[in-house]
């Protein structure tokens, strides 16, 4: 069952077990540069060993100040539990630097979900397991007072929340979003009144933070278990997927609309299998239009998922595949899409592609879609190879103003994944 798979990468522990851990790299590295016969260009920022760097980074990475990159691992780290990093420039390299080691106790462990970088400088994430009930917690993390120019600088954390398991939500895999007032969104794969997960609401509150949820799913027809973030329109809507649940099982889209004193959902579509696709993993990002991008993981007309679109017309939603990918069932894209200002999609398929490593099942490609004459142009941008470039990318891309594209694999040639730089 699916939802049984939500608390762990979904390639990790076979990557992890297949490969033998390598020694910890120089810290400042160019550790690999391929061109492809696109002209792209990918660059290994950096490889992880296990201790003291972490191991199988599932959720890409945020950009911060001055380029930095901040991420987790879900491995892991001096107490191997998992931890938060950053990766910064230092001459003509990287140099990462771990922040904090989850110790798996009241603090949480096993972070799927990457961070949110807060207005006062913060970041803030969930771990997946831990805290007092087992069930996850929300954490924000403190940069010293003072600067500290060390390999070994840990910041400081402070738990918002810890979940109960039960109709507060359980098993978070995505870090939080803010609104313009300051409060954090999310959702809890596991818990609520039928424990097929929940939307929340974290509000400050003093000292501390106040949690409400603001919509308990109940499996079908409304969908079972919400793994990704969910988005915001300008209206203060907020949009999501569902990995399961919804009439046929395969997930759902749905919409949550404040409405008085509470919210209102609203399927906005329920996956069937195949043709269209099952299992979204990864959330929906929008357009300036208010039409809605997202990936299934599984199934779709050539067994590879469906990269979709769901546009709203009068009140309700047309949905349409944009592209079907051929990954011979294996599984395609888990990681939310990327949408740059002129409509073209981002994104990475876990398996597949022309290179048969990774025990005969592929390692994976970043791709894009271009809007092209009423249609969309697939092209991809790099096939991995699961050597020194690494393999089987499963977290969501960002890209910076100069157009290069950031993200992570959790397979690499020591089995524990990589962070990646693809320039045009």
């Amino acid at each position: 069952m699916v939802k049984q798979q939500i608390a762990a990468p979904i390639f990790g522990v076979n990557l992890l077990a297949r490969k033998a851990a390598v020694a910890l790299l120089a810290a400042i590295a160019t550790v690999l540069t391929i061109s492809t016969a696109h002209a792209q260009t990918l660059t290994v920022l950096h490889t992880f060993s296990g201790e003291p760097d972490g191991m199988e980074p599932v959720a890409g990475v945020t950009m911060g100040a001055a380029g930095s990159l901040y991420g987790t691992t879900y491995y892991g780290g001096t107490n191997g539990l998992g931890l938060v990093y950053k990766l910064a420039h230092r001459g003509s390299g990287w140099v990462l630097s771990p922040l904090y080691s989850f110790q798996g106790g009241h603090d949480g462990q096993a972070p799927i979900g990457g961070v949110t970088i807060g207005s006062d400088g913060n970041l803030y994430g969930a771990t997946s397991r831990g805290g007092p009930h087992g069930a996850g917690t929300v954490y924000k993390l403190s940069p010293p007072a003072s600067v500290c120019k060390a390999f070994l600088c840990p910041w400081t954390e402070t738990l918002l929340y810890q979940f109960t398991g039960g109709a507060d939500g359980g098993t978070p895999n995505a870090a939080p979003i803010f609104d313009s007032a300051g409060n954090l969104y999310g959702t809890a794969a596991t818990g609520g009144t039928g424990n097929n997960g929940v939307v929340f609401k974290l509000t400050p509150s003093g000292s501390g933070w106040t949690e409400s949820v603001l919509y308990s799913f109940t499996g079908s027809p409304d969908g079972d278990g919400p793994v990704s973030a969910v988005t915001f329109d300008d209206n203060g809507n907020l949009y999501g997927t569902t990995v399961e649940g919804g009439p046929a099982g395969a997930g759902t889209v749905y919409q949550l609309t404040p409405s008085g004193s509470g919210w209102t959902e609203k399927v906005l579509y329920a996956f069937q299998g195949p043709n269209d696709g099952a299992l979204p993993y990864a959330g929906v990002v929008l357009d300036p239009d208010g039409n809605l991008y997202g990936a299934t993981f599984y199934e779709g007309a050539r067994n590879g998922g469906s990269i979709f679109e769901l546009m709203p017309s009068n009140g309700n939603w047309i949905f349409s595949v944009l592209y079907s990918p051929d990954l011979s069932g294996l599984g395609g894209a888990d990681a939310t899409l990327l949408r740059r200002f002129d409509g073209t999609l981002f994104g990475t398929f876990l398996t597949g592609g022309d290179i048969q490593s990774c025990s005969g099942y592929g390692c994976g490609s970043v791709f894009q879609l271009s809007p092209s004459n009423g249609g969309w142009v697939y092209t991809s941008l790099y096939e991995f190879t699961d050597g020194l470039d690494g393999g089987n990318p499963e977290g969501a891309l960002i890209l910076n103003e100069a157009g290069s594209l950031y993200g992570t694999t959790t397979g690499s040639l020591g089995g524990n994944g990589s962070v990646f730089e693809i320039t045009p």
